[in-house]
């Protein structure tokens, strides 16, 4: 008998052929290899159908953005090495107004009342590095008062290398308390809640305040300037960082920097908060340095030759400005992120997918999107993970004429 074309030589094809050539014998063995054929016909489907299948999901995975997958469990962040020196900061403890970690030096000389406030958040230390060196230099004002802060020192001494955004704060973010309902509610009480009471005098005197920050990712240094208007128009005055973000801030909770007066329009009180690049990096000092001189010699307070000249940076031939629309705020844990995104990325087209929330995309709502400040290493339910812009209008700068022409 020949063997099937079809059937692979085996064994069992073998046995069944048998020695004996009867015709109930021969039946049996036809019946048997038609059996088989039916079985390898079989098999043959379902590796064809596990082979589309196999195909088919390659495809649907080939279609994610190559850094995320449908199964990714986790986010992996970058890792950034510490490039400054922490200072000490034992030797500011004791303020010479009553409050620890507080100095404040009045002119006697009618002026504006500016405040430099550094360690909003205790990982973030080129405000802490600035602070230290304007009370090592001595500087006092010609004009007005001058207060300098540091806030959150119980989290900036818990800074551990091995876990270095620990240190952001101890119980609650220190610049989401700033409501006065949240502040006037003493049944309340944390690290955080309780340094913002003591301090809050020093805010409500301010008539100018900088808030010196740092972000979790290197992106280039901008300056947060609030909803309104004239804090729109302090930062163009200053001049540097070249990004402004206008925006209402955060739904978890005010920031310092809308505090009072600087979020009422009516009122002359102005803040600026800025974002001086990457905690660790040395560029982040670098920037501190040049928005503090910036700031301190805008208010008036001091004159140019009382700051380090080398505490300049040299201006950007162009001021961007950026006005938030929406924050994206987790749900959940379950939030990724389409790419390693830093801060400032810029999407030419609606629907654009920049992540994934509850598995949903999460799509741009309009062309020319700018993604601000993401990361996913605060993420929780309620946190803010980006907040989506549109570039609202660029300013020309002549620094040698300190005039600016907008675009």
């Amino acid at each position: 008998m020949r063997r099937s074309p079809h059937l692979k030589r085996s064994s069992t094809n073998v046995r069944a052929l048998p020695c004996d050539r009867s015709p109930y014998a021969l039946a049996h063995a036809a019946v048997t290899l038609a059996h088989a054929a039916v079985e390898a016909c079989s098999a043959r489907r379902v590796r064809a159908r596990s082979t589309r299948l196999r195909r088919r999901r390659a495809r649907q995975v080939s279609r994610l953005p190559k850094k995320l997958t449908m199964t990714e469990s986790a986010p992996v962040f970058p890792h950034y090495s510490i490039e400054v020196d922490f200072p000490d900061l034992e030797a500011h403890r004791t303020g010479n107004a009553g409050v620890d970690y507080v100095h404040r030096f009045d002119s006697g000389v009618p002026g504006p009342r500016v405040m430099i406030n550094a360690l909003t958040h205790g990982n973030e230390v080129c405000g802490a590095i600035v602070v230290d060196a304007l009370l090592k230099r001595g500087l006092r004002p010609r004009r007005g008062v001058l207060t300098v802060s540091f806030a959150n020192v119980t989290a900036y001494e818990r800074f551990d290398p091995a876990r270095p955004d620990a240190a952001r704060f101890v119980d609650q973010d220190f610049n989401r308390v700033w409501a006065p309902a949240v502040l006037d509610d003493l049944s309340q009480h944390s690290v955080e809640l309780d340094r913002a009471r003591a301090i809050r005098p020093f805010v409500d005197e301010a008539d100018w305040l900088l808030d010196l920050h740092s972000m979790h990712e290197r992106s280039a240094p901008l300056i947060v300037a609030g909803p309104l208007a004239k804090g729109t128009a302090l930062a163009l005055r200053i001049g540097a960082p070249a990004t402004v973000i206008r925006d209402e801030g955060h739904p978890e909770g005010k920031r310092m920097r809308d505090y009072g007066g600087f979020g009422d329009p009516a009122s002359a009180k102005n803040a600026l908060l800025v974002e001086c690049g990457q905690h660790w990096e040395a560029r982040a000092v670098a920037v501190a340095r040049d928005s503090t001189a910036r700031f301190l010699m805008a208010s008036g307070i001091v004159d140019e030759r009382d700051l380090p000249a080398d505490w300049f940076l040299p201006l950007a031939t162009t001021m961007r400005i950026v006005q938030v629309t929406q924050p994206v705020i987790a749900t959940s844990g379950d939030f990724r992120f389409a790419d390693a995104y830093t801060g400032l990325e810029h999407f030419a087209e609606a629907g654009a997918v920049i992540g994934w929330s509850d598995g949903k995309p999460v799509t741009t709502p309009y062309p020319d999107c700018v993604l601000v400040m993401p990361s996913l290493r605060q993420l929780h339910p309620g946190v803010t993970v980006v907040r989506l812009g549109r570039v609202e209008r660029e300013v020309a700068q002549r620094a040698a004429r300190g005039t600016r022409d907008e675009c």
